[in-house]
C-alpha cells in the first residue's frame, strides 16, 4: 500500500486570477511506514508573488528568479506519484493548481497519474467535527511537534501531514477522550474492521474435552454451580 503525501505554495489563492505553483513537496508512506523517499521542488512562477502569500511561505520572486519552470519537473512529481493514493489536506485547492499546471501542458488531469486523490482535511472533520482541524491543530492534538514551523513550506508540512495521516488512520491512541470523539473514532474502526473477510476457527474435539474436564474439575473444587456448564446444558434444551 503505497500513499504519498503532498502539498504545494503558491503566488495566491486564486487559480482563475492567474496564481501559479511555486513549490511542491512529497513524502512517500509505504504499508504505514515513512521511508526516506521524498521530493522538493520550487518553481518559477513568472509571475509576482501576492503580499498575503508571502506571509505564509516567505518565499520571495528574487529566490525563485533561477529556479526551474514547472514544465521541467512535472515527469519527476508524476513519476513520484506514479500507483500511489496521494493526499493532501485541504486536496481541492492543490489539485485545482495541479490541474491547471498540467493543463498548460496539455497533460491532462492529475488523477490520471494516481491510484486515487484523497482529502486529510474531510477525515479529519469526520473524526473532529465542530473543532479547528487546520494542520498545526492537529499537530496539537495528536502530539506532533511542529516547532519548526515558521511558516508554511510544502515539504515540512508534507512531513508533518505524513505522521498526522498515520495518527488519524490507526484507531483510539488515547485514554482520556469525550464521549463524542470516542464514538467517531470507533464507527470509524468498526466500519474499517467490518470490511476485512475474518477467518472463523472452531475448537477442534480434543479441545473441547479440555475444556469440560476443566469445569468439572472447578465445579467439583467450589461446589458451586459454574456458569459456563449452565450455558452448556440451556443451549443444548434449546437445540
Amino acid at each position: 500500500m503505497r500513499q504519498v503525501i503532498f502539498d504545494i505554495e503558491t503566488t495566491g489563492l486564486d487559480v482563475s486570477d492567474g496564481h501559479r505553483i511555486i513549490e511542491i513537496g512529497c513524502v512517500e508512506i509505504n504499508n504505514r511506514i515513512i521511508t526516506d523517499k521524498y521530493l522538493h521542488v520550487y518553481i518559477n512562477p513568472h509571475r509576482e508573488i501576492d503580499i498575503g502569500a508571502l506571509s505564509v511561505h516567505g518565499l520571495t520572486n528574487d529566490f525563485l528568479s533561477d529556479k526551474p519552470d514547472f514544465a521541467d519537473v512535472v515527469q519527476q512529481f508524476l513519476d513520484f506519484i506514479n500507483d500511489a493514493e496521494i493526499i493532501a489536506h485541504n486536496a481541492q485547492f492543490d489539485v485545482k493548481f495541479l490541474n491547471s499546471e498540467l493543463d498548460k501542458l496539455n497533460l491532462g488531469d492529475l488523477s490520471n497519474y494516481c491510484i486515487r486523490i484523497t482529502d486529510s482535511l474531510s477525515l479529519a472533520r469526520k473524526l473532529r467535527p465542530g473543532k479547528r482541524n487546520s494542520l498545526d491543530a492537529l499537530c496539537d492534538y495528536y502530539g506532533i511537534s511542529n516547532l519548526e514551523r515558521k511558516n508554511h513550506g510544502a515539504l515540512l508540512d508534507s512531513k508533518l501531514l505524513s505522521q498526522v495521516w498515520l495518527a488519524m488512520t490507526r484507531g483510539q491512541n488515547e485514554f482520556l477522550i469525550d464521549d463524542s470523539e470516542r464514538n467517531n473514532r470507533c464507527s470509524q474502526i468498526i466500519d474499517n474492521y467490518a470490511k476485512v473477510p475474518l477467518p472463523v476457527i472452531f475448537a477442534k474435539e480434543e479441545e473441547i474435552n479440555i475444556h469440560q474436564d476443566y469445569l468439572k474439575k472447578m465445579e467439583k473444587e467450589s461446589s458451586q454451580t459454574v456458569l459456563w456448564i449452565e450455558l452448556d446444558k440451556n443451549l443444548k434444551n434449546i437445540k
